[in-house]
C-alpha cells in the first residue's frame, strides 16, 4: 500500500548536518504516522523519531533530541530527518516507517524504507 525510498545519507565528520528525505507512494500517505529508525552492526533497530499524521506530535529519542528534526510534507508525500550537530554513535543505517500509530518500535510500523547509510567520523 506504501513504498517508502529513503535518500540523503552519506559520509559527514562530527559536528556536521545531514537532512534525511524519505518518498512515499501509495495509497492515503497522509493517513499514517511516519518514524524514523537506525541500526548500527551488531545493534538492535532504535527509534529515532516519529511524528503523527496531522504533524502536530512529534516524538524523539532522548539521544536526539535537540539535535534532529521529524518533519512531513504531505502535500509532497515526503517526510524529512534534519540531523545536526552529528556525533560518531550517530553512524547507522536508517529507516523511514510508516504505521497506524506514532510507535517506539519497529513492530508498530507497517512499511520501511530500504534504507539509507549515515556514517560520522570522529
Amino acid at each position: 500500500q506504501v513504498q517508502l525510498v529513503e535518500s540523503g545519507g552519506g559520509l559527514v565528520q562530527a559536528g556536521g548536518s545531514l537532512r534525511l528525505s524519505c518518498a512515499a507512494s501509495g495509497r492515503t500517505f497522509s493517513s499514517y504516522a511516519m518514524g524514523w529508525f537506525r541500526q548500527a552492526p551488531g545493534k538492535e533497530r532504535e527509534f529515532v523519531a516519529a511524528i503523527s499524521w496531522s504533524g502536530g506530535s512529534t516524538y524523539y529519542a532522548d539521544s536526539v533530541k535537540g539535535r534532529f528534526t521529524i518533519s512531513r510534507d504531505n502535500a509532497k508525500n515526503t517526510v524529512y530527518l534534519q540531523m545536526n550537530s552529528l556525533k560518531p554513535e550517530d553512524t547507522a543505517v536508517y529507516y523511514c516507517a510508516a504505521g497506524q500509530l506514532t510507535g517506539w518500535y519497529p513492530h508498530e510500523y507497517d512499511y520501511w524504507g530500504q534504507g539509507t547509510q549515515v556514517t560520522v567520523s570522529s
